[in-house]
């Protein structure tokens, strides 16, 4: 008996690091997907694209992660959160490889198609596993999880940015220096003893966008804020640099990536230092605070002066935090632990249509009347689904606090 203390004592110890691998795994896999965003108007202007090929070479990414996080949450429920991790960035890492060698727009949907698989598995397979790791500390994990998110995606941009437009190699640089990060947080996966211990017997199938009755009211008031903070996300990491470059006459790329990395970093500093106000409240008064912030790019736009634009983004990134982080801290909170894959499944579900097909619409929409005049109409939409959520979360706010 001894033996065996000696023996698991250490690899206890060697595990503590866990939780804090898989929440780099999430990072890192967020940053992947916004690699690309300060790159798309070097693709537009030296591939001859439209706004409507950059929005569906984009979407595609978005329409791939809804395939994985409708099967990836029950595949991890049944296999292990380990084996969906480690083939998510198996696959991520052979997307980067085709966008490296990337000369044809093929090559990107393909790429991108790559990474929503990896992405997506990795966003449930990741949630789950963390709440795996700290079962009582839910709404924790669902704060971090949002702070690994959009940290993730600051860092990954800025850098993009940096390297295209000063390093050799502008289109291929940025996605070999992200692959070697993949490469050592692969090797820490492969390390990773599988923290889902409870797996459940059955078939691996496609899950049902469902989740338990018990919960379906705080369900819906979170994937109603998830949906319109992702939203913003998708015309924000596809269209918006370039609008931003043309209102303010700047079309350098680390400017671009100036705007969409401030933005998200700043919602990651929310995220982390929201900790002390209620999970639901934090939500209402992040899609209010959106719903406001949106209707104020226009005519920060209009004063085409850049400290305007980026100073709007900041702010439009601290309630997109409120809104996006305490959405996801409230449902971690609620979820049943013997559904938290597929429930994760469901909401990502949610998220990821948002993202795509709102930007699809943008895109189509900028090459026929240009992105000046439809970006006013497609911001007045999303602020009204924010305000809705906003709605529904007061509202259910006032039947608990009755009941």
């Amino acid at each position: 008996m001894a033996a065996i203390t000696a023996a698991t004592a250490p690899d206890r110890v060697a595990q503590s690091w866990a939780y804090t691998l898989v929440l780099a795994a999430t990072g890192v896999a967020l940053g992947v997907s916004g690699v690309p965003a300060p790159l798309y108007g070097l693709y537009e202007q030296e591939w001859h694209l439209s706004p409507l090929t950059t929005t569906i070479v984009f979407a595609v990414y978005a329409v791939a992660a809804l395939v994985a996080v409708l099967v990836s949450g029950r595949i991890s429920d049944v296999v292990g959160r380990k084996p969906v991790l480690l083939g998510a960035f198996a696959t991520m890492i052979a997307g980067l490889v085709v966008f490296v060698l990337a000369d044809t727009v093929a090559m990107l949907v393909l790429a991108r198609a790559l990474h929503g698989l990896a992405v997506g598995a990795t966003v449930v397979a990741g949630a789950a596993a963390l709440l795996d790791l700290r079962p009582h500390r839910g709404a924790r994990s669902g704060q971090l999880s949002g702070v690994a998110f959009n940290a993730g995606m600051a860092v990954a941009i800025m850098g993009s940015a940096l390297l295209a437009q000063y390093a050799p190699n502008p289109l291929r640089t940025p996605y070999v220096v992200i692959t070697v990060i993949c490469l050592v947080v692969a090797a820490g996966v492969l390390a990773l003893r599988e923290p889902h211990a409870a797996r459940v017997a059955g078939r691996i199938r496609i899950a049902r966008p469902a989740v338990p009755q018990e919960i379906r009211g705080d369900f819906w008031f979170s994937a109603l804020g998830v949906m319109a903070a992702w939203s913003v996300l998708g015309v924000l990491l596809s269209l918006y640099p370039s609008l931003a470059a043309e209102q303010t006459g700047i079309h350098n790329l680390v400017f671009g990536g100036v705007v969409v990395a401030s933005t998200a970093l700043a919602a990651a500093v929310v995220q982390l230092f929201a900790t002390r106000i209620p999970a639901r409240r934090a939500a209402v008064f992040g899609d209010i605070g959106m719903a406001v912030t949106l209707l104020l790019t226009i005519p920060a736009l209009g004063t085409h002066h850049w400290a305007v634009v980026v100073g709007i983004g900041l702010v439009l990134g601290a309630t997109f935090g409120l809104g996006f982080g305490g959405s996801l801290r409230h449902l971690s909170n609620v979820v049943p632990h013997h559904k938290r894959g597929e429930t994760m499944s469901a909401y990502y579900l949610l998220a990821y249509t948002a993202m795509a097909l709102p930007t699809v619409l943008a895109g189509w929409a900028a090459t026929a009347w240009g992105l000046e005049n439809v970006f006013p109409w497609f911001i007045g939409a999303v602020a009204l689904a924010c305000l809705v959520a906003a709605g529904l979360g007061m509202r259910r706010g006032r039947i608990e606090v009755a009941a």
